[in-house]
């Protein structure tokens, strides 16, 4: 929308405050707020969630891969012939034996339940999710040869546990004897405390070399699964489909859709409902801008008679009305980037404050899964938002615009 000289010179002119005006420039002002908190609302929220979905598919995908081949029963026979098929499929970028069991351990009288994981300590080491979270100790210490284990920072916590210190673990399944089964109870040094950032995993996972694990629940050479990554996780059904011939009889794919599809359902619907929600509030604030125009119209009544009877048109008119609410509207838009940008870059920061000035547990992990509150800015999305706020500040314009754009100078002049 192109604005010639004077059509700019009376736009600025009637977005300042004149004389008698005070309420109508503060209402101006407010639409302006209005607009910038729901702006910055709907880009804070959106961020959040997608940084609660991304921060839960790494942490949780990182440690369970984007599917599995588990075996029937739990046990996983000829297990090195299934893992060289895996890794020679097409678009499979990583494939790690595996096995995991619930299980209890217990230090000082104290007792836990938790999640045995074996896995090679290669694979331990490159382990994308483990990598750099390690708060005690050293990851390297593990060995095939020796009984040590990595354990969660939130387990070690509860056990009271530090790294040199020994727990028992417990596999009830033990051996039967002629007076019934016994549980198998091993001694592990902590060798590291690990802290992913998901509080159901630092709270019970317990990691050991595999061929450790394999001696305390007693698979002999056997494995439980096969974690497999893949080049795009969105394709993981296509990828594997190869393998399912060679699976008959063996064990089945279970992909992360599967294993987690509840909660990123959850996540997806939550998220919808939340933009849905939270556009409302723009939509109320945009009406606003429509009460300050309407008023603003009606202040001006005079003066758009003049300007009509001067030989403005009502192209003009309607271009110059037009023009002063998408301003507000623009700058409110810009407000709420940056005031969204501020909060999200010190959002950890005010949830503390908060939690400190209230005295209540505002982001408790073992409700919200996550230690710290997630962020991740979509830019698409951003656009997506500035630009919903701008349609409803141009529908706001309309009909103020139309409004004065049909003023008959006239009927106003008649009685000057």
């Amino acid at each position: 929308m192109i604005l010639s000289r004077y059509e700019r010179m009376v736009a600025r002119r009637y977005l300042l405050p004149g004389k008698g005006e005070g309420f109508i420039f503060l209402v101006a002002s407010i639409s302006l707020v209005a607009v910038a908190l729901g702006v910055a609302a709907l880009i804070i929220v959106m961020s959040v969630m997608n940084g609660f979905r991304a921060e839960l598919f790494d942490k949780i995908v990182g440690l369970n891969g984007h599917a599995v081949v588990q075996g029937y029963g739990g046990r996983l026979e000829d297990w090195r012939t299934i893992l060289r098929d895996v890794k020679n499929t097409e678009g499979v970028t990583d494939a790690t034996a595996l096995i995991e069991q619930p299980l209890l351990t217990t230090f000082n009288g104290r007792v836990e339940a938790i999640l045995a994981r074996g896995m090679s300590v290669e694979d331990i080491l490159k382990n994308e999710t483990l990598k750099g979270k390690t708060v005690a100790g050293d990851l390297k210490a593990l060995s095939a040869d020796e009984d040590k284990v990595a354990i969660g920072s939130r387990l070690a916590q509860n056990l009271g546990v530090r790294v040199g210190q020994s727990v028992t673990i417990i596999n009830p399944a033990g051996r039967t004897t002629p007076f019934g089964t016994v549980p198998r109870e091993i001694s592990y040094e902590v060798a590291a405390i690990f802290e992913v950032g998901v509080y159901d995993y630092d709270k019970a996972f317990v990691i050991m070399p595999i061929e450790r694990a394999q001696l305390l629940m007693l698979m002999g050479n056997e494995i439980g699964m096969i974690e497999i990554k893949t080049e795009n996780p969105d394709k993981v059904n296509e990828i594997l489909a190869p393998l399912l011939p060679k699976l008959e009889n063996k064990g089945q794919i279970v992909d992360w859709k599967s294993m987690n599809a509840s909660l990123f359902e959850a996540l997806a619907v939550e998220r919808v409902a939340m933009f849905v929600v939270l556009s409302i509030i723009v939509l109320v604030a945009v009406f606003n801008i429509l009460s300050s125009l309407i008023m603003l119209v009606r202040a001006k009544t005079r003066d758009i008679a003049i300007l009509r009877t001067m030989g403005a048109s009502r192209k003009s008119l309607l271009k110059i009305f037009m023009t002063v609410g998408l301003l507000i509207g623009s700058s409110g838009i810009v407000l709420g980037m940056i005031l969204g940008a501020i909060f999200l870059y010190f959002r950890q920061s005010v949830v503390n404050f908060i939690q400190f000035v209230t005295g209540q547990n505002l982001w408790d992990p073992s409700i919200r899964f996550l230690t710290e509150l997630p962020s991740r800015t979509d830019p698409i999305e951003v656009l997506a938002i500035c630009g919903l706020a701008l349609l409803f500040s141009f529908l706001a314009t309309l009909y103020p615009a139309l409004k004065a754009a049909s003023t008959d100078p006239v009927q106003v002049l008649r009685y000057e």
